[in-house]
């Protein structure tokens, strides 16, 4: 067996074992594009081994992708398929577990009428949004992992020769995964903890609000009375520990959705429906956009923040430290699962229940006392550099610090 097969099959096991933590008798379902059938043939084998009762893919395939949505007629980007929005809710109701397989090329959409993209997005948002509350409320365990697609890897490293592009993406992803190391399973649990160590600390803290700034960016975040910080692992509706996100190096909350005020300047590129945001400023009055820029893409960007009311204001609030491994590699991945885990980020739209304390059981008057923004739209984007500073306020009006020059200012040890 070659190195990178070896290094597959442990993917595979940390994918099942600390991404979705995969029972005997649970069924899986996996959204992979076709390229990464390799991997998800490892996947299935090893679920199947773990006694999984059925393996679910969706696959799917960028370029019928964009044929569909450069030369399909509006009425049909504007709709989706009912039969499998239900098959869909259907299996996590059965209580299935999701992994997705993500890598997609940040450029595909690139030539496509971002209009045509953002009612695409709309149609899916809509008829998934049942299937996707089981998700954010954590009523199955779902994770997310990487493939480097060929197009996604050419992007990242534009100066190696393609045919080498892949392998170097895949070398970057199995050291930022762990997968290089000895045992990634047990290094994943120390990851946890320390991630534990940072969410419990703030979490006892209770800050009313957090201040931002850094070039470009002067903001004050309001979080919900009884917000929950969230980070590493977490646990399912019925107690299974799980890793939503590999790599993760975040820990993150809820904002209050009229709590928002001043400026932020975005640090990363944003990849939304396949085409890049970049260098874009959003400001914000009373929690929501009141005006924007962007250096390109700002279509694109007008677009996501006219999806619904929603969209204008922020559902997450997220942490990440400068020395994080993936902000260490010195180079952006064009990928929101890579890049949001190296960058402090904010999110547009819908905010995860569970991070307000009894959140997953709110109906819609209790989200709206509580200031839960709730829209068809979670878009992360990157705001953190190492000339961020953070103060957390307190209760009393006190602020202390939290984060300096993009680092932690705390020791959650002593």
């Amino acid at each position: 067996m070659n190195n990178q097969k070896k290094q597959l099959e442990k993917y595979a096991d940390l994918a099942l074992k600390k991404g979705v933590n995969l029972q005997r008798g649970q069924g899986l379902i996996i959204n992979a594009p076709i390229e990464a059938a390799d991997l998800v043939r490892i996947i299935s084998a090893k679920a199947y081994g773990r006694g999984a009762k059925n393996v679910h893919v969706e696959w799917n395939d960028e370029m019928l992708s964009y044929m569909k949505m450069k030369n399909a007629p509006m009425e049909i980007l504007e709709s989706f398929p009912k039969w499998k929005a239900d098959g869909l809710e259907e299996m996590v109701a059965d209580g299935y577990a999701l992994l997705s397989v993500y890598g997609p090329n940040p450029d595909l959409f690139k030539n496509v009428d971002p209009e045509r993209v953002a009612k695409a997005n709309k149609a899916s948002a809509e008829a998934l949004s049942s299937y996707r509350d089981y998700i954010m409320n954590d009523k199955t365990t779902w994770s997310i992992i990487a493939y480097p697609q060929q197009a996604w890897a050419e992007k990242v490293f534009p100066e190696t020769p393609p045919e080498k592009a892949q392998d170097k993406l895949w070398e970057q992803i199995f050291q930022i995964t762990r997968i290089d190391q000895d045992d990634p399973i047990q290094a994943w649990e120390e990851h946890n903890e320390r991630l534990r160590q940072a969410r419990e600390y703030l979490n006892q803290k209770q800050y009313k609000k957090l201040h931002y700034k850094a070039p470009g960016t002067e903001l004050s975040i309001e979080l919900v009375p009884s917000h929950v910080w969230h980070g590493g692992s977490t646990k399912s509706v019925n107690g299974t520990e799980f890793n939503p996100n590999i790599p993760t190096e975040e820990v993150f909350t809820m904002p209050h959705k009229t709590g928002v005020q001043g400026k932020v300047t975005s640090t990363k590129p944003l990849n939304y429906g396949g085409n890049l945001i970049e260098n874009f400023t959003l400001t914000f009055e009373n929690g929501q956009v009141v005006d924007y820029s962007a250096e390109s893409g700002e279509d694109t960007l007008k677009h996501l923040l006219e999806t619904d009311d929603g969209a204008k204001r922020l559902g997450e609030v997220a942490l990440v430290p400068n020395e994080s491994p993936i902000s260490q590699a010195g180079h952006i991945f064009y990928n929101t699962l890579y890049d949001e885990n190296a960058s402090c980020h904010l999110a547009l739209g819908k905010a995860y229940p569970t991070n307000v304390r009894g959140g997953s059981s709110f109906n819609k008057e209790q989200m709206e006392a509580h200031g839960v923004n709730d829209s068809l739209v979670h878009e992360d984007f990157m705001m953190g550099s190492e000339e961020l500073d953070i103060d957390g306020e307190t209760k009393e009006g006190e602020f202390e610090p939290i984060f300096r020059k993009g680092s932690w200012a705390i020791d959650f040890e002593s």
